[in-house]
């Protein structure tokens, strides 16, 4: 491998309207819709061509359901714990709170509001 194994990710949600508020609500960011130009919706987290890691998009699309997946997308953060402080006043769920992983920095879990988990990483 030559780059970064993580390309792209998405998230499959149910109720895009809740999800994506939860989303933004937490990352305090805004999400911008992706034409795809098949038959699903898409909205993309904010990203630059130019800068390290992967962006990706919350998707609904029809018979592909969210949550039980075994996918774990972990989102960077200065402070886990700061975004982790939203998650349930936006509808979400902690799994873990603000917990060390030694030398590799803090991680906690969550559930976003379609049955989803999602890591939070910080090196603080």
């Amino acid at each position: 491998m030559t780059n970064n194994p993580v390309g792209w990710f998405e998230i499959y949600v149910q109720n895009m309207i809740r999800a994506k508020k939860f989303y933004e609500s937490v990352f305090q960011i805004k999400l911008e819709i992706l034409q795809s130009g098949i038959d699903l919706e898409m909205w993309t987290f904010p990203s630059a061509m130019d800068r390290f890691g992967a962006s990706g998009s919350l998707v609904k699309m029809d018979g592909f359901p969210s949550g039980g997946n075994s996918t774990l997308v972990y989102f960077s953060c200065e402070d886990c714990a700061i975004e982790a402080g939203r998650v349930v006043a936006s509808g979400g769920a902690i799994q873990k709170n603000k917990l060390s992983i030694g030398e590799y920095g803090f991680i906690a879990l969550c559930f976003d509001t379609e049955g989803n988990m999602f890591g939070l990483h910080s090196l603080r």
